[in-house]
């Protein structure tokens, strides 16, 4: 009896262009790997390996090497829109990576690296990049330049990844290629492929682990975090933003300090609890106010006010506190009316609708209502579209009012969602 993958099989994938099934595809690239002495996926060979690529993208662990391969095999994947862009969120796969992170981290001796000097001109570059790419997404949205970004990190950071380095250059390169990693998973969770996203996001964890950077791993934690409660999993979200505050030390970030402190809030109100959640967006003003910009980062440059009280009355829109919400949101949407910040301006503008509507105002939140539409309208974001149709939810009970059918007849008609 003849094995399922004799040469009848074989000629059938090369004169009938057939695919071979999992895990064919991997036990193929293995063989020409070691025959070549390079690394060939699956993917180069034009077979999927969709399956077993998403199992990767949850792992944690083994060498950082290991982890930038899993990056470039995701990107691949994203740039060609296969199936693993479908692959869904695993809720199961966040303990781990938390826990491991925060143990290591809690292990190593930190200590000052000094500035970063050239040697370090291709990292200062990558972060320039990194820069450039994030005020893309601040401003644009997540779905805007996600894929140009994967097109840099493949084709320009990955080579220098596999370079042999003295010890600080190669510590440099993971933080950078974490940052750009976090980058991308965050850019695919506002465009709403959130267990893409996920698989991005834990293999920066492991990146920023390997670069010995206490502050971007609590970064990347708290990126996880968001999504999880965005989700529906406050539990978890809690988890996550507990983590990378155990990780990080008085000292290292007050931004990245204070994003964990909101986004504990946000998972606390999320469950109800009132008091926690309070003292927890208290505990995050009294934080940022010793942020000094200028000293952080530049990937926490977005943890400003309008960041972080627009945040703040998100609790409060969950916790039912009209008052505090619009207070919050206010400040929130006017900031970022000053910085030109569509995404940021539709989100606070949306939760001062839904204050309105809680208060009885319902013209006024229709009015405010338009307003986000026209704000989401203009960047590349689920997430906006996501909360036009929140609110399009939370008015129904109104549709006959005038207003209402206006703002349902403009998402229509700029974002094609009916009512």
């Amino acid at each position: 009896m003849r094995s399922a993958n004799d040469y009848t099989a074989v000629n059938r994938w090369i004169k009938k262009g057939e695919r071979p099934r999992s895990p064919v595809p991997n036990f193929i690239a293995q063989a020409l790997s070691e025959r070549l002495g390079r690394r060939i996926a699956p993917g180069d060979l034009g077979m999927p390996d969709e399956e077993t690529l998403a199992e990767r993208g949850l792992s944690y662990g083994g060498s950082p090497l290991k982890t930038v391969e899993t990056i470039i095999d995701l990107g691949r994947a994203d740039m060609k829109r296969r199936h693993v862009i479908k692959a869904p969120f695993v809720l199961a796969a966040l303990g781990a990576p938390s826990r491991d992170w925060l143990l290591a981290t809690l292990d190593e001796v930190h200590t000052e690296r000094g500035p970063r000097q050239v040697g370090m001109r291709q990292v200062a570059g990558i972060r320039d990049m990194f820069a450039l790419f994030q005020e893309m997404d601040v401003m644009r949205g997540g779905g805007h330049a996600r894929t140009a970004l994967i097109e840099y990190m493949s084709s320009y950071v990955v080579p220098l990844l596999k370079r042999d380095h003295q010890r600080p250059v190669e510590q440099a390169l993971y933080e950078a290629a974490a940052e750009l990693a976090y980058l991308i998973g965050w850019m695919a969770y506002d465009d709403g492929e959130h267990g893409l996203a996920q698989r991005y996001l834990i293999q920066a964890l492991h990146l920023a682990q390997a670069s010995g950077s206490a502050a971007l791993g609590a970064h990347v934690l708290a990126g996880m975090s968001d999504q999880a409660n965005l989700l529906g999993h406050p539990h978890e979200a809690l988890m996550l933003a507990r983590a990378g505050r155990r990780g990080l030390s008085d000292t290292e970030s007050p931004a990245c300090t204070a994003d964990l402190h909101i986004l504990e809030a946000r998972a606390l109100a999320t469950l109800g609890e009132r008091a926690a959640a309070t003292r927890a967006i208290t505990q995050a003003e009294t934080t940022f106010n010793r942020v000094v910009h200028e000293n952080e980062p530049e990937w926490a440059k977005f943890i400003d006010a309008p960041y972080l009280f627009g945040e703040a009355a998100h609790c409060f829109r969950d916790l039912g506190q009209p008052d505090q919400l619009e207070q919050f949101a206010t400040e929130s949407a006017e900031g970022a009316r000053r910085q030109g910040r569509a995404r940021r301006g539709a989100l606070s503008h949306a939760a001062l609708a839904v204050g309105d509507l809680e208060r009885g105002d319902v013209e006024s939140a229709a009015a405010k209502s338009l307003h986000v539409v026209d704000l989401a309208a203009s960047v590349n974001s689920s997430r906006c579209i996501a909360t036009v149709r929140d609110l399009q939810g939370r008015m129904k009970p109104y549709s006959n009012v005038r207003e209402v059918q206006q703002f349902n007849a403009r998402a229509g008609e700029l974002l094609g969602l009916a009512a």
